[in-house]
């Protein structure tokens, strides 16, 4: 059984037991989430659709981490006007250790 939820402008497959990275959330390390955005759901042979979302269908987990990805550089740069510069950025995750899909 796996479903297709989507938080934080992104789509994700989850099945129960696997751990995502997703953008970050407000809860901290240990506290459940409950993800009621579920797009589709499937189960061996039956599968539901939602219009956009099912109706009753939630997702729960629970938040093991915060964190910052690795560190990119943004360059900028304009040739013959001795324009240059740098910028890191770490962009913050979330990881969510999925307990159980759901559906009403």
């Amino acid at each position: 059984m796996y479903a297709i939820i989507q938080t934080g402008g992104k789509q994700y497959r989850v099945e129960e037991g696997k751990v995502i990275t997703v953008e970050k959330l407000a809860q901290s390390a240990d506290e459940a989430i409950e993800f009621a955005e579920v797009l589709s759901v499937v189960d061996g042979d039956s599968m539901q659709f939602g219009a956009p979302f099912v109706k009753g269908a939630t997702v729960k987990g629970k938040v093991l981490t915060q964190g910052r990805g690795k560190k990119i550089r943004v360059f900028k740069y304009k040739s013959k006007s001795n324009y240059r510069r740098r910028q890191g950025h770490r962009q913050p995750f979330t990881k969510v250790l999925i307990e159980s899909i759901a559906l009403a």
